[in-house]
């Protein structure tokens, strides 16, 4: 017997829902700015938007970067308007004027910056209008981020976008002088340690890193981003557009490098590349590339047993943003002899960087097995990517913990956001010594039982 359909049954048949992302790997551009914001000491962030949009930061962003708490400017400390129902209709820019003015008055700082969300570009309230009177008794700049308009990487280069528009000026150029851009704080969760290693690196062959992020003078050296003599941008496709703004702006030239440098070998060539920019004496970098290299490798003959026996020659399944997959990938397959069946990269880099991202992927990986690259965000769909595979040995977020296959359970190690399942604060890959750490984490995962 035929059963008539209901109206409502018949309605819910025709309506076709648009494709939602499962837990993306990032978030929208108001918190790519915000995290820079909150990762930079001595600025006070103000959010123009609704309350929900800052405390979603602190989990979706703070504590999805290693467990990491946001700072005495950042989370529930944070400044925000917290528009409702009456603003989305009238407006709130008396609203954020009086939040700006309270700020100044009971926040030390010494930057402001006015984040604002959907909320205020759907209404177009004026928040340069409201930021400009404020020039003359605080510094305050202002960044229009619209959730809608970008994710966190977006929302990371719109915020040097504000600087170099509305804080920056030109200054005479200091020599060996570098700024280490494309490294986005709590995003790329070993931001604190990377960064750190990188600048005793390069301090090692007379080069002075800028680091912007995680230091006490962050406004200062924020500041002196034009006096830079060269832009080193670590990453396949971020922070390429604002290395072409400061060029164009402050006349700074730039590199790009794929990925933070893992392990030796990619650490003496970025090195070299910065040392060739800047026209370095050849032999004082060349000693301390010998010198670095032949600890690095003294000590990575420690945990060779424990490699060989335990895990060799594993096939690896690596899930992350581009510039980390690129780094743990060619240390992975180069310095340790894993071989890596497929590298799934979840930033969504825009469609013209791809191809050269499964370049750096596969032609600077020395090893017969080349990887299948797939480009996915959609925690799911990354979920049955790796169904039905050989690997032993998964490096990806702490999403993919409990993933098992059908004839393998692979080991697990959290290396890329979010991750859930470890506290990362002083912990680095970078560096000549990078991998040395990598391995202790991933040997420690099986060593035992005892």
């Amino acid at each position: 017997m035929m059963v008539e359909k209901t109206i409502a049954e018949e309605v819910l048949i025709k309506v076709e829902y648009p494709e939602v992302q499962e837990a993306p790997r990032y978030s929208c551009s108001l918190g790519g700015a915000y995290a820079a914001a909150v990762g930079l000491y001595g600025v006070v962030p103000i959010l123009h938007s609704g309350g929900g949009c800052g405390i979603g930061q602190l989990f979706g962003q703070f504590y999805a970067g290693g467990e990491n708490s946001p700072g005495g400017q950042g989370g529930t400390s944070t400044p925000c308007t917290s528009l409702v129902e009456h603003q989305v209709i009238f407006g709130a820019e008396d609203r954020l004027r009086q939040l700006i003015k309270s700020s100044i008055e009971l926040m030390k700082g010494e930057l402001y910056v006015v984040i604002s969300g959907c909320v205020p570009a759907l209404t177009g309230d004026d928040i340069e209008a409201v930021v400009k009177n404020f020039k003359e008794s605080a510094p305050v700049i202002y960044v229009k981020t619209a959730g809608f308009n970008g994710n966190t990487y977006t929302g990371y280069e719109q915020f040097f976008d504000a600087v170099i528009d509305q804080l920056l000026v030109p200054q005479k150029k200091q020599k060996r002088l570098i700024n280490i851009l494309g490294v986005v704080p709590f995003q790329h969760v070993f931001w604190k340690g990377d960064l750190e290693k990188l600048k005793e690196t390069f301090k090692k062959i007379g080069v002075e890193a800028n680091v912007i992020f995680g230091e006490f003078d962050g406004v200062n050296n924020l500041k002196k981003i034009p006096a830079a003599e060269l832009n080193v941008v670590l990453s396949p496709w971020l922070s390429h557009k604002t290395a072409e703004k400061l060029s164009e702006k402050f006349g700074t030239s730039y590199i790009t490098f794929s990925s933070v440098p893992v392990g030796p070998k990619e650490t003496t060539k970025l090195l070299q590349i910065v040392a060739k920019e800047l026209k370095l004496p050849g032999i004082k970098v060349q000693s301390v590339i010998d010198a670095e290299e032949r600890i690095a490798y003294r000590r990575a003959e420690y945990f060779g047993d424990p490699l060989l026996i335990g895990l060799p020659h594993a096939y690896t399944a690596v899930v992350a943003d581009s510039s980390t997959a690129i780094g743990i990938t060619r240390y992975a397959a180069n310095e340790v002899g894993y071989l890596p069946e497929v590298v799934i990269i979840t930033d969504n880099p825009p469609e013209e960087y791809r191809r050269d991202i499964i370049r750096e992927l596969s032609d600077n990986i020395e090893c017969a097995i080349k990887p299948e690259v797939i480009f996915e965000s959609d925690s799911h769909k990354i979920r049955q990517r790796l169904k039905n595979r050989s690997f032993l040995l998964l490096l990806a977020s702490s999403l993919e913990k409990h993933i098992t296959g059908d004839f393998n359970h692979p080991l697990h190690l959290s290396v890329s956001f979010p991750i859930l399942d470890r506290l990362v604060i002083e912990h680095s890959y970078a560096g000549y010594r990078g991998g040395t750490v990598l391995m202790e984490d991933i040997i420690s995962k099986y060593v035992g039982p005892l």
